[in-house]
């Protein structure tokens, strides 16, 4: 028997899957339903700085994984890696077909290749110290620990994401080993069809600073205000998503918009390098088409079906 098919749509941020994504589940006669593998789109009120689909865009087909905690809520990655496992399973039975669809390597990687994480139970009394170490010294010391340690672990986390930092140096400093080698991957349980949208760079870029024009264009600034009321702390792990931590800047008048705009650029042309660190073109599993390449895409999925 072979394993049922699972589509995965990856790309820089910007790039365009979510729009093709949702056409492409439209297009089949089976109808797909769209699992997010995008951390950032977990997070309830924070939709403008994360470029979550719109209400009309939800509604054209089913979603999964968005809007599925608070700001000050975390969600692991094993717990990630088993809610989108049951949900794969649940649209299976439906006879439906299943879009994964992100640009969150861990995620993606950890539902597509079976992983299964280090098995280090957390140790708070080091959580406890690294997180004053963080304090006392910055995220950037403690990335820089991380890189020297294990650069192939520090190549694929994201700078800000310090809990990631913090859980990866748990790992090291508790095993004695590097961290990088120690997620065993399984086997896959899919019949995995991978498609990759690329752009040329400067096209990315263009897209990218559009973007950013557009989240201060539809109140970006005045979301952040409404975290900050609500009480969410602008220290939390969420609020270091690219746009929230240069509001929050702006909020407290130690930045201009415009300021605030050119560091978002900065940091999201660091991101999107980041990201071709988990999916590179030269990867011979996934098939890479411009998203305008709709026709040839909808044929490649097909022929693989």
């Amino acid at each position: 028997m072979t394993n049922p098919p699972l589509i995965l749509i990856v790309g820089a941020t910007a790039v365009g899957k979510t729009e093709l994504a949702i056409k492409l589940a439209e297009k089949f006669a089976q109808r797909g339903e769209i699992i997010s593998a995008d951390s950032r789109l977990f997070y309830k009120g924070m939709d403008v700085g994360t470029a979550k689909p719109s209400k009309e865009e939800l509604n054209r087909v089913p979603h999964h994984l968005i809007d599925i905690v608070n700001p000050d809520e975390t969600l692991s990655l094993a717990v990630f890696q088993q809610k989108a496992k049951d949900i794969i399973s649940d649209i299976h039975k439906q006879n439906k077909l299943p879009f994964l669809v992100g640009g969150t390597g861990q995620y993606v990687r950890a539902v597509t290749e079976g992983w299964t994480p280090p098995e280090v139970t957390p140790n708070e009394e080091l959580r406890s110290v690294l997180e004053k170490l963080k304090e006392e010294r910055g995220k950037e010391w403690l990335y820089a620990k991380l890189k020297a340690l294990d650069s192939e672990a520090a190549e694929k986390i994201d700078l800000r994401n310090y809990r990631r930092t913090i859980r990866a140096l748990e790992v090291i400093f508790t095993t004695g080993r590097k961290f990088s080698e120690q997620r065993s991957k399984g086997k896959s349980p899919y019949h995995l069809i991978s498609i990759g949208l690329t752009r040329p760079r400067e096209e990315l870029y263009k897209r990218v600073d559009e973007r950013i024009e557009s989240m201060f264009a539809n109140g970006l600034l005045d979301e952040v205000k409404g975290l900050l009321d609500k009480g969410y702390s602008p220290t939390l792990p969420s609020m270091s998503a690219i746009g929230y931590r240069e509001c929050v800047g702006v909020i407290k008048g130690q930045m201009s918009i415009e300021q605030a705009k050119v560091e978002m650029r900065r940091i999201t042309r660091i991101f999107v390098r980041r990201q071709s660190n988990w999916f590179k073109e030269s990867d011979e599993s996934i098939k890479w088409f411009h998203p305008n390449a709709e026709i040839e895409i909808e044929g490649y999925i097909k022929s693989m079906l």
